[in-house]
């Protein structure tokens, strides 16, 4: 994982990617998931059919995209933190930093989407899958054990994703005026156990 600032072309290709994210994700809160098409999203966001195959395999992926790019900024970001800090307090402020603008409406009638349509939990937990290896190569690093060798490195990560899924799924559903975002997040990483 490199904490290099990418170029023009790696920043061109991101907006383009989140873009195609965005719509697909406007589109299936406008119309419902099972109605909105690829042909829909690539020409919403005045791109050829060719442009969204090269950024995402199916409308689920365009549509959770951008939930990728978070779990993404959060592996840097643990790969970032000082290496004598607790991975504890590492994890904790590299999650706090991923949610940090995510607090707005359309992102949270996002997560209703993503968690009450099957297909788009599907999509997501092959992204988190993902983010899983990721985060497990960061933890082995911080921890000095061998990922291959060791299960404490992929334990942490797939327990780490689904204490972020729970605590985001908890606060959607919880009554207005009840615990912050950052107050459930901290709640479930504080439950998690860390060597």
């Amino acid at each position: 994982m490199t904490t290099e600032k990418p170029g023009l072309r790696e920043r061109k290709k991101e907006e383009t990617r989140r873009t195609l994210s965005d719509v697909a994700c406007r589109l299936a809160m406008e119309k419902g998931a099972s109605q909105v098409r690829v042909e829909d999203i690539a020409a919403a966001a005045n791109v050829s059919m060719r442009t969204f195959n090269n950024y995402f395999a199916s409308k689920e992926a365009a549509i959770v995209g951008n939930a990728y790019q978070r779990s993404e900024r959060i592996a840097a970001t643990l790969a970032a933190r000082p290496s004598g800090e607790p991975l504890q307090d590492s994890i904790r402020a590299a999650v706090l930093d991923g949610f940090a603008e995510t607090t707005d409406r359309q992102w949270y009638a996002r997560i209703v989407l993503l968690r009450d349509d099957p297909a788009l939990f599907g999509a997501t937990r092959k992204v988190e899958i993902e983010i899983e290896r990721e985060l497990a190569k960061v933890i082995s690093e911080r921890t000095h054990k061998d990922v291959k060798l060791d299960l404490y490195p992929d334990l942490l990560a797939a327990l780490l994703m689904a204490a972020i899924r729970t605590a985001v799924f908890h606060w959607v559903s919880a009554p207005p005026g009840g615990e912050t975002l950052n107050g459930m997040l901290e709640q479930a990483i504080g439950q998690l156990r860390f060597e």
